[in-house]
């Protein structure tokens, strides 16, 4: 009776970790021999907001890859205290162990900014998959390429364009990620992210709010009208979205069960 049991809670486990393999772009890419070598090695977790995956300068021991509705942040901190956001990290990449090999010190903070289910490896464990796999190795420097293009992208927007453009940018960052209209935020963490006064962020939202773009209550914010949005928006979304389609293009993700084990 005790071995039932504990099959059970394997296969439980197993499924938990197959399901989120498929609700993660990256890992969803990947054909059945290579995601045969590195999803036994994975476990599915919570990630709650504003988790810190980790800290400036800390060593990048795991690597998650988050799941359908998580956002996460790379932020980077000044001195006096004041933030902003590098990257958005979503279902469509991984957070940590990019690119580095042997140590791995992080320089920015990665933070979690809406909350869900995600997977994670041990980093030294993915490295060991790059070596013993070309695919393993060539997707994920594919990815470090258009993580690069955002940050790049993301410094361009944040010197030459206005509040309004950046923050509309932000929202379709965000909307694309959650499939969801509704994007649970604060304007303290918004202000943070885009690097400008709390104020700032509130007439910039009263403003789209009253061209009926956007819903705002406190610590809610409902997409409206899209559209429009992408219209407000700079071409930093659009440039991004390009680069990413070329450099990572949409594939079908692999089967996650078995029929056997369907319920």
């Amino acid at each position: 009776m005790n071995n039932d049991n504990n099959d059970v809670r394997s296969d439980v486990a197993t499924l938990n970790v197959a399901l989120q393999f498929a609700g993660n772009r990256l890992l969803a890419s990947l054909k059945p021999a290579e995601r045969a070598m590195i999803e036994p090695l994975m476990t599915a977790v919570i990630l709650n907001r504003g988790d810190v995956l980790f800290e400036p300068g800390e060593d990048v021991t795991q690597t998650y890859f988050p799941g359908p509705g998580v956002v996460a942040s790379l932020v980077v901190t000044m001195s006096d205290g004041r933030a902003v956001e590098a990257a958005t990290i979503g279902r469509e990449g991984a957070i940590g162990g990019i690119v580095s090999a042997g140590s791995k010190p992080a320089f920015a903070r990665a933070v979690v900014q809406i909350g869900g289910t995600a997977l994670k490896m041990d980093t030294i464990a993915l490295e060991a998959a790059k070596e013993r796999s070309a695919a393993i190795r060539d997707l994920f420097s594919r990815y470090a390429d258009t993580l690069l293009a955002q940050t790049m992208q993301s410094v361009a927007c944040n010197a030459l364009h206005p509040i309004d453009a950046r923050l509309c940018r932000w929202l379709l960052t965000t909307h694309d990620r959650v499939d969801s209209d509704e994007i649970a935020l604060t304007q303290e963490y918004l202000a943070e992210m885009l690097g400008v006064q709390r104020t700032t962020v509130s007439g910039v939202a009263r403003v789209l709010q009253e061209r009926g773009l956007i819903a705002y209550s406190r610590g809610r914010m409902v997409i409206l009208d899209r559209p429009a949005i992408e219209q407000c928006a700079c071409e930093c979304y659009r440039d991004v979205q390009r680069h990413l389609r070329a450099v990572l293009p949409d594939t079908r993700p692999q089967k996650v069960v078995d029929a056997k084990t369907a319920v």
